[in-house]
């Protein structure tokens, strides 16, 4: 790894862009130099340092990247991952990919560029929910054969701004429990005369209020005790961190897929 590692930040006009730009600039081991938005964005050509509250860094935002950076992190729309993997993959830059809600299209692209560059794509980048998904892993290990059954239910709440639902976290959850315990239905919120709840469902209810920054719960429910793995960000720091900590494990990879497990060692 460079001993000062070059940074551009995808969707660096957005709330966790910001965030990403900010906590980097006062990161010892990195430095930002390059601010990327979307064609027609009213905040091209103004400094990212100022955008974030921090002084001008001397990066004005752009649509295009010109410098090669050592690492590109992505907090920006689905399409605006599907353009700089595209970019990423020719120019071989390694790629933190935050993006959710992408359609099964983009993914495709968005993955087929870890061919020839680095890459982590991730439902959320936090570390704490990283290590939850671990102890949802294990616990739907432990508890797949008991005689009466388990009913899992994913509640998560995120903020009013929040343009997918579920989020992105909760369906990774959900898939983790799927491939331990089998389920065959996804159930998206209840309402009317439903009947018994059946164990081959899985149960996701989507909460959106304020500026709430992240939460989820995946609830196993067994006769006579309930077992609940619980995970709550308070700022969107974790986030940033998570993505920061992951740019700077992906410098060192061989091109190919890895995961925040992989960051975290797990």
């Amino acid at each position: 790894m460079p001993d000062i590692l070059e940074v551009a930040v995808n969707g660096a006009a957005g709330r966790m862009g910001q965030r990403i730009v900010a906590l980097s600039h006062v990161d010892p081991d990195l430095s930002v130099i390059a601010a990327l938005e979307a064609p027609g964005s009213s905040h091209l050509g103004h400094d990212a340092g100022e955008l974030c509250g921090i002084g001008n860094i001397g990066v004005a935002i752009s649509a295009e990247l010109i410098p090669h950076p050592d690492v590109v992190i992505d907090f920006s729309l689905p399409a605006g991952l599907e353009s700089i993997a595209n970019v990423c993959a020719e120019r071989q830059i390694p790629l933190v990919a935050a993006t959710t809600g992408l359609t099964p299209s983009q993914r495709e692209t968005v993955i087929a560029a870890s061919q020839m560059t680095p890459m982590i794509v991730a439902p959320s980048m936090s570390l704490a929910v990283n290590v939850a998904m671990k102890l949802v892993r294990d616990a739907a290990r432990a508890l797949k054969d008991l005689p009466d059954g388990v009913d899992v239910e994913i509640i998560e709440r995120h903020h009013r701004y929040k343009e997918d639902a579920p989020s992105g976290t909760a369906l990774k959850f959900g898939e983790i429990v799927i491939k331990e315990m089998g389920q065959t239905e996804q159930v998206h919120g209840r309402h009317g005369h439903t009947g018994k709840r059946p164990q081959s469902e899985i149960g996701y209810h989507a909460l959106r209020t304020g500026d709430n920054v992240g939460e989820h719960q995946i609830v196993f429910g067994m006769l006579g005790e309930t077992l609940e793995v619980s995970v709550r960000g308070n700022t969107r720091d974790s986030y940033a961190y998570g993505a920061l900590a992951a740019a700077k494990f992906l410098v060192k990879q061989r091109p190919g897929l890895y995961t925040m497990a992989d960051v975290l060692g797990l």
